[in-house]
């Protein structure tokens, strides 16, 4: 698959906001439901928001990848890693959202805050998703990965995904992943094979560090701060 082509003088963010808005789900496995926080109007309301206050430029930015949307942050702000109360607090977005906390969105905002704030990461750094899109099975969160004809079927979506990241206007020398396991793996087989960059970066998973390493958290932002400023 090409590398997919931004159009000229376009801002990073519009470029993310085009994508996002346009985007479909594959033809999932029996079971398992998209979930698709960019067809809500309100939710486009908020990212076109976000995308304006933090990334209206085409300064080239250092790419991280989770995993895929989650029912309590971007499931239904529509912006990675960020759920309705950071999204007030530290994005500046008021929202009638659910004030609900979610785990990966804690760690996140309070690594962005050690890293020198949101404005300063922002002009730096970019995070998003293997899958922009989430997925359930019986009302619990999917990850892409957890179903290997999900996983199938995803390939050429997270291809898609990955290379609008990059047309919008990611740097190739390296990005991060978020997630060892087996998000790292599956992003690792398909960069062996399409040479987006030339290193990826493995991080722990803000979900599993605060439920299985919370103790440890002051070391693990320290990891965060110093790989994403590299």
């Amino acid at each position: 698959m090409a590398t997919l082509k931004a159009p000229a003088g376009s801002s990073f963010g519009a470029r993310i906001y085009r994508f996002y808005t346009t985007v479909s789900a594959p033809r999932l496995p029996a079971g398992v439901e998209a979930m698709n926080p960019y067809a809500n109007r309100v939710t486009r309301r908020y990212v076109k928001a976000y995308l304006d206050a933090f990334y209206a430029d085409t300064r080239t930015r250092l790419l991280a990848f989770g995993i895929n949307p989650g029912r309590f942050g971007a499931g239904i702000t529509g912006v990675t890693f960020t759920d309705p109360v950071a999204l007030a607090e530290y994005c500046g977005i008021e929202n009638d959202l659910p004030r609900r906390r979610e785990l990966s969105s804690v760690f996140i905002y309070d690594f962005i805050e050690e890293f020198g704030g949101l404005a300063e990461f922002a002009a730096r750094c970019y995070i998003g998703a293997a899958a922009p899109l989430g997925f359930t099975r019986r009302g619990l969160n999917l990850n892409y990965y957890d179903v290997p004809a999900l996983a199938r079927a995803c390939r050429p979506f997270i291809i898609e995904s990955v290379e609008m990241h990059l047309a919008a206007g990611g740097r190739r020398d390296r990005a991060i992943v978020l997630g060892r396991g087996q998000n790292f793996a599956y992003l690792q087989r398909l960069n062996a094979e399409h040479r987006w960059f030339d290193e990826l970066v493995a991080l722990d998973h803000p979900r599993f560090i605060l439920q299985y390493r919370r103790k440890r958290v002051p070391e693990y932002i320290e990891r965060y701060v110093e790989a994403f400023g590299g």
